[in-house]
């Protein structure tokens, strides 16, 4: 299994439930900072937490599989506002938890200084590759965030990812930690893995937490990293890609994919969709 170098740290560490994590660090407005980290640097990593972190724990289980679809329309307005750094992006998806079955539609806003907003409607999961029953609550979101997506756009199925994550928190900060392992992404028949690697991110409402500070000791810094666009961008190598450049040459495109995997570099012009 690929969680299965941090289970002994996670093993140890005491335990929150969901409902006083959410409780004591929703962060439903918050900093994220990513992190590549080499999935054999964990432990370590994990082990100098112990003291400070609490893992959610729910029904005994550490570690949970997450599937996210991604939405967006057919000039991929999201997937441009990223790329080209827009002040104020937006993505819309569902996220489910596996285990468990449950299901979110959610609009996430990223506007000035990197702050995030995320907007949350529960979900059928049987509904979860279509926004269709949650079209006027994503309408209303981007609405209320003052984004606007070109008139009439549908938005459509484009990425799949699925991964495992453990969950901290960091009382002394209310802040949270997350650890993505297993990671997948799929677009039509490609596909890509990435077993050994994992994502951390943090999530505070501004300073750096512990656990931050613990990766720049480490040398491992700030990534620019999007599940949603570095994904699609690795998995489709005609679309613009100079936020993540640096980043899919190094952990995506030198990484064999499962299926039928992009393998070109150059880039070729691709029409801008319009967006905030």
């Amino acid at each position: 299994m690929s969680n299965q170098p941090i289970a002994a740290p996670l093993a140890v560490m005491d335990t929150i439930g969901l409902a006083e994590l959410i409780e004591r660090a929703a962060l439903q407005t918050r900093v994220d900072r990513k992190y590549l980290v080499p999935l054999d640097r964990l432990p370590l990593l994990l082990d100098q937490l112990i003291p400070y972190a609490r893992v959610l724990e729910i029904d005994g289980a550490r570690s949970f599989r997450y599937e996210s679809v991604y939405f967006d329309t057919d000039l991929l307005a999201s997937y441009h506002c990223a790329a080209y750094r827009r002040r104020r992006r937006f993505k819309v998806r569902t996220r489910t938890y596996l285990d468990s079955a449950q299901c979110w539609l959610e609009v996430k806003i990223s506007g000035a200084r990197d702050n995030i907003t995320k907007h949350r409607l529960p979900y059928d999961p049987r509904d979860r590759t279509t926004v269709g029953p949650g079209q006027e609550f994503v309408e209303e979101a981007l609405l209320r965030e003052a984004i606007c997506p070109p008139a009439g756009s549908a938005l459509d199925p484009v990425l799949v990812t699925t991964y495992r994550r453990a969950t901290l928190l960091l009382p002394e900060t209310a802040s949270r930690v997350t650890i993505d392992t297993g990671l997948a992404w799929q677009a039509g028949g490609t596909s890509l893995h990435l077993p050994d690697l994992a994502v951390v991110e943090t999530k505070t409402s501004a300073a750096a937490s512990p656990a931050d500070r613990m990766l720049w000791q480490r040398g491992l810094r700030p990534a620019r990293i999007s599940k949603y666009a570095t994904g699609l961008a690795a998995l489709r190598p005609e679309l613009p890609d100079s936020p993540w450049r640096r980043t899919l040459r190094r952990h995506f495109r030198a990484t064999p994919s499962v299926g039928t995997a992009p393998t070109a570099t150059t880039h070729r012009p691709v029409q801008e969709a319009s967006c905030v």
